[in-house]
């Protein structure tokens, strides 16, 4: 009974910790930062609007900002954004 315990308080604390940590893939970004670190919307809006995006829409999706604009080529984008750093993380375009 003993030896269960400690492989399955073993295996919550793998799992635990590979979920802080970052993880990416072709549809998921999570990050795990508290929020009182994050940037506000407004500030990654107007981070975006300064660099030439025509940013339409900012929403929170899986830990990250997830941002919907126009680029400077005039082509549609959705972006995920690092919440504390504004960093792009990811950027899909409509051709």
């Amino acid at each position: 009974m003993h030896k269960f315990l400690i492989a399955s308080s073993l295996s919550v604390l793998l799992t635990a910790g590979a979920g802080a940590a970052f993880a990416s893939g072709d549809d998921d970004l999570r990050i795990n930062a508290p929020r009182d670190q994050w940037l506000s919307i407004p500030q990654v809006t107007e981070k975006y609007k300064a660099e030439g995006y025509d940013v339409r829409q900012v929403k929170v999706e899986d830990g990250a900002y997830e941002i919907y604009a126009i680029d400077k080529d005039g082509h549609r984008i959705e972006a995920y954004v690092h919440p504390v750093t504004g960093e792009m993380l990811k950027s899909d375009r409509d051709d």
